[in-house]
């Protein structure tokens, strides 16, 4: 395993140990904001490009391809035109767009992803793979049966798709407004540094945005709950 991977597979350990919730899970945010949903949902790279580029406080001069979480990140000329790049990234990979502007708040604000959010992404991936490999074997048997239920199969998993990213397009828009100060008075905020991913050898990777986490047993930062870790029904 290569040194890249083995970094990336102890970020996502470590995104397991954040302390912070999103202010909405993934069940409700088409209640929570069904306008923003379905705009989310119909026009979802357009989205994916206004929500990136308020992750960045507006200030495009700090994007990077795919937020610095893959390997193309820095390789793709985004300094000489990042408004370009970033079109051309929720475009052509939006996919990557939705997750890497997940993963900036993430690690940003120190937010987990419940059990319920993680199966759910892990359903659309599993039903993603199955209408693949049915689409594989309907190509080589040839029956027409199999042709069909691969096409329904495959109709099903874009559908899926398309209103999980919808969803996770709304949960980070509802969390920028609890960031930004729209569900009450904002709290004291100072612009992150230029992105970068934050130190494997910090129990705890360094908070952005948001003030210092307070030690246990005193209130914690305005908009999160009052609690020193996940309740037993999150994941750990």
């Amino acid at each position: 395993m290569s040194m890249a991977s083995q970094e990336h597979l102890d970020k996502m350990q470590l995104r397991q140990n954040y302390r912070n919730l999103w202010h909405t899970d993934l069940m409700g945010t088409i209640q929570a904001d069904t306008p923003y949903c379905c705009l989310a949902f119909w026009c979802g790279p357009c989205v994916s490009y206004l929500l990136r580029k308020r992750a960045l406080y507006n200030d495009m001069s700090r994007y990077t391809c795919c937020a610095g979480y893959l390997p193309c990140s820095g390789r793709c000329g985004e300094s000489r035109c990042p408004e370009f790049c970033l079109a051309t990234e929720v475009f052509l990979c939006f996919g990557n767009s939705v997750a890497s502007t997940r993963f900036l708040l993430q690690d940003e604000f120190n937010i987990q992803t419940t059990q319920c959010d993680n199966c759910i992404i892990g359903f659309m991936f599993c039903l993603q793979q199955v209408a693949c490999i049915f689409s594989i074997v309907a190509m080589i048997v040839g029956s027409q049966e199999i042709q069909e239920a691969s096409q329904i199969l495959s109709c099903l998993a874009d559908m899926v798709y398309c209103t999980v990213c919808a969803c996770m397009q709304t949960q980070h828009k509802i969390e920028m407004d609890k960031r930004d100060g729209m569900f009450g008075p904002p709290s004291v905020m100072a612009v992150p540094p230029f992105q970068q991913m934050s130190r494997l050898d910090q129990p705890y990777p360094p908070s952005a945005g948001y003030p210092p986490q307070p030690a246990y047993g005193y209130p914690p930062p305005q908009g999160y709950p009052a609690q020193g870790y996940p309740s037993s029904g999150y994941q750990r």
